[in-house]
């Protein structure tokens, strides 16, 4: 009855703070007006900004910020208790990541749907605009070298999710194109779709299907990263309309029906209990199996700063400035809608985070096999996923403890157990894929407004500096700049694991060499934006207390997790990064470079704060 008082309470909890301190922030301190043009309107191309149905950018931005953020995050921040890691979510997400997410994307559909790296010069200065770009550049690098090893590792954990996952492409091809061409409401073709993914899971491991799927599975993970990396550059480079959101949103469709599913599983688990672990054995009780509170795990960092670095996609995760300023921004059609998108979509997914953490506490109890094959239920089954940092790490692990648990929950209701993990594996890689070819999208606008900085401006403007020396213009093509972001990131993935030689099996894992960073980047990104948004608020006299907690909050607990890995000591290991007998130098170098540029903006920020104290500057926003 536990795990569903929480899943409840967590539910009314977020449906009160969308329609008090959401709604707040909507009509009285940002003032949403579907008078005021929005970029989508203004600027409209059909290839990048595009007016579109409210429910379509949900579906879009829901699928692109969640990616396996909110689910990796949380089932391992649970190894020191249940009740940190769901306050964290719960207060994280209402006062933090929701804002900052409302916030971002508030800031760009005032600023002609523009980044919010570019925005930042317009608000502190040109310095720190390519402090905040650079800084872009190399957190999205990351994302590109780690998720393509993501979803490959999804892929040889659950085959059967090979097919279902590559089959959303065509039909959202199908679904784009005809939504476009034709003026019709989007209850027959989502119904449609919704069918034939589901179809797709239920039939998409049988007969020819299994062995196409375990051929995939067999590829080497650089194989998977090349054609990854390969759809990503697609799916940047043809209008936004035609694959990227259209998948985005069917992606959303089955995301939402499956968070469902589970909701309802762990209503039948609550009330009739679990499926029964043998057939003679009686149905197994629901309940809490993970510990309240446990900050003395073998081989775990300090819980402070590092539950706050862990668990970011389900609390606050300053990825999702970019996909608010980057695409969806640019496909809003009023602005009233920023509400929906920007502060519901943060509460959707912080209810997912809820529901993992309740999956990975509650729902292993109800059964799971050990190593040596053994089933083990209750404390058993959650000492055989977390008795110590170590058990508790890599991706496998972390997805599994999910994927198992989540799965039981749909088992309780009759759902075959084939069906319920090939399900929930879709579920994980769904949510890595749209998040990857997002990324690659927003690199090409990242390094566009880069090189627009040095290259030579249009004509009846002075030349920048390095237009003299280097044939840079191409970059500023969609074509040249995502190429450039997919060889970045490839040229990282690419690299061996950390320690290991070169070889066709172990290329392709170099995202792992930066891994370490990629919480502490992120979380940093958010304090970051945070900061942006403060300056916006300060210029127009508008209140600045519900920013200032959280930009503080989110500029120091990501610094102090780097400091301390760099320093101190390195999460799960005996030495810091620095002390390391064999020092990894190029996590080390853009952990430094990190914290430097972090620094230097932090100092621009209080050189231009004088400047912009009651500085109204509404007139040098184009859309106002």
């Amino acid at each position: 009855m536990d795990a569903f008082l929480i899943a409840l309470g967590s539910l009314i909890l977020y449906w009160i703070a969308y329609h008090t301190y959401g709604r707040w922030l909507a009509q009285k301190l940002f003032r949403l007006d579907n008078a005021q043009p929005t970029p989508s309107q203004v600027l409209r191309d059909d290839q990048d900004y595009v007016p579109t149905d409210r429910f379509v950018v949900f579906g879009h931005h829901f699928a692109s910020i969640a990616g396996t953020g909110p689910i990796v995050g949380p089932a391992i921040a649970v190894i020191w208790g249940w009740l940190p890691a769901l306050v964290w979510v719960l207060f994280g997400s209402i006062f933090m990541g929701a804002v900052h997410d409302f916030g971002a994307l508030v800031v760009s559909l005032r600023n002609r749907g523009q980044t919010i790296g570019e925005v930042t010069g317009h608000l502190l200065s040109k310095r720190a605009r390519l402090l905040f770009l650079f800084i872009l550049l190399l957190a999205l690098t990351i994302v590109l070298a780690i998720f393509g090893l993501v979803i490959a590792v999804i892929f040889k954990l659950y085959p059967a999710a090979i097919f279902p996952c590559l089959v959303q492409i065509p039909l959202a091809l199908v679904i784009g194109r005809y939504l476009h061409r034709r003026s019709i409401k989007l209850f027959f073709p989502s119904l449609i779709a919704l069918a034939l993914l589901y179809l797709s899971v239920g039939f998409g491991n049988i007969g020819w299907l299994a062995e196409f799927n375990a051929t995939l599975q067999s590829w080497p993970v650089i194989v998977w990263v090349l054609v990854l990396l390969a759809y990503s550059y697609v799916a940047s480079v043809l209008p936004v309309w035609l694959l990227l959101q259209p998948r985005d949103y069917i992606n959303s469709l089955q995301l939402l029906t499956s968070l469902a599913l589970i909701i309802l599983g762990l209503i039948a688990a609550t009330f009739w209990g679990g499926e029964p672990v043998s057939a003679d054995a009686a149905r197994p009780s629901l309940g809490i199996v993970a510990p309240v509170f446990d900050f003395d795990v073998a081989g775990a960092p300090l819980v402070f700063p590092f539950l706050f670095i862990t668990i970011a996609c389900g609390a606050i995760s300053g990825f999702h400035c970019l996909v608010a300023s980057g695409t969806s921004s640019k496909q809003i059609c009023c602005e009233k809608d920023a509400q929906f998108v920007g502060y519901g979509s943060m509460l959707t997914e912080g209810f997912l985070a809820t529901l993992v953490i309740l999956a990975c506490t509650a729902g292993l109890g109800l059964g799971i096999v050990s190593s040596e094959g053994q089933i083990l239920t209750g404390e058993a089954a959650w000492e055989a996923r977390y008795a110590s940092w170590h058990t508790a790490q890599g991706l496998g692990a972390k997805v599994g403890a999910f994927v198992d648990g989540a799965a039981n929950f749909l088992k309780a209701l009759g759902i075959s157990q084939g069906f319920a993990v090939a399900l929930m594996g879709v579920f994980v890689a769904s949510f890595a894929a749209t998040t990857l070819d997002s990324t690659c999208r927003l690199q090409r606008y990242v390094i566009q407004e880069l090189v627009g900085s040095f290259v030579k401006s249009p004509v009846g403007q002075s030349k920048k500096v390095l237009s003299s020396f280097f044939p840079f213009g191409w970059l500023r093509n969609k074509h040249g700049a995502t190429i450039l972001a997919v060889l970045l990131g490839f040229t990282m993935a690419g690299l061996p694991a950390p320690g290991a030689e070169w070889s066709w099996a172990s290329a392709g894992q170099g995202g792992l060499i930066l891994w370490p960073l990629f919480g502490a980047t992120n979380q940093l990104l958010g304090g970051l934006a945070f900061l942006v948004i403060t300056f916006w608020l300060l210029q127009r006299n508008l209140p600045l207390w519900f920013v200032l907690f959280p930009t503080a909050f989110m500029l120091i607990m990501p610094s102090w997790a780097m400091l301390y890995q760099l320093f101190g000591q390195g999460v799960g290991q005996e030495s810091s990064w620095l002390g390391a007998d064999s020092p990894n130098f190029a996590l080390i170098f853009i952990a430094i470079a990190t914290i430097a540029l972090e620094i230097w903006m932090v100092v621009e920020a209080i050189i231009a704060w004088p400047k912009a104290r009651g500085w109204l500057q509404h007139n040098k926003e184009i859309n106002q």
